[in-house]
């Protein structure tokens, strides 16, 4: 069985950097929920492209599925979806979590949120821990993104007002759900 160490916190707080960095100290796996994404088509026949990134934008169901199958399933690789930031689109089988990986470390930014779908995720992790960073800091980095995935630097500022910032919010108070608080 594999153990499955989930590392959440809020947009831009750096939990890529952390959980990849875990992921080589520890030998383990990286899976990040970011696979997990509405393709851009099915947000739009939602009427949630505007809100890309916020909770009900994922398939939070079927990470929690995948999760279950990371821990359950040991005779074969398991493959999962990965996300290019390039094409801000998620990409089916692009992740090999392989059966001798003991340790899968997860990341994103819902892994604590008390809702329905993410209390799954939570419920098939072994230890979370939340990545705390200034807010400033975490601010600058995002607009930074977006401005290097082809927004301008108005275009950035308002997304992260008018998105980023509400999710990180979310993310903030489930804070106290987490095992360990790591400040980076």
């Amino acid at each position: 069985m594999h153990r499955i160490i989930g590392v959440a916190g809020a947009p831009g707080s750096g939990k890529t950097t952390y959980a990849t960095a875990l992921a080589a100290e520890l030998g383990a796996a990286y899976l990040p929920m970011d696979g997990f994404h509405l393709a851009d088509v099915a947000l739009d026949a939602l009427g949630l492209r505007a809100s890309k990134g916020a909770p009900e934008t994922f398939d939070a169901h079927g990470y929690a599925a995948l999760l279950r199958r990371v821990r359950e399933e040991r005779d074969h690789v398991v493959w999962a979806p990965g996300f290019e930031r390039d094409l801000e689109q998620p990409l089916a089988g692009a992740i090999a979590v392989p059966p001798e990986a003991d340790v899968v470390v997860t990341e994103g930014n819902y892994l604590l949120l008390d809702q329905p779908a993410w209390r799954e995720v939570r419920a098939e992790l072994d230890e979370c821990r939340y990545l705390e960073v200034d807010d400033t800091v975490r601010r600058a980095r995002l607009v930074a993104r977006h401005v290097r995935f082809g927004k301008t630097p108005a275009e950035a500022e308002a997304w992260v007002a008018r998105v980023d910032e509400p999710n990180a919010a979310l993310v903030l108070a489930s804070r106290a759900r987490a095992d360990l608080v790591v400040t980076a």
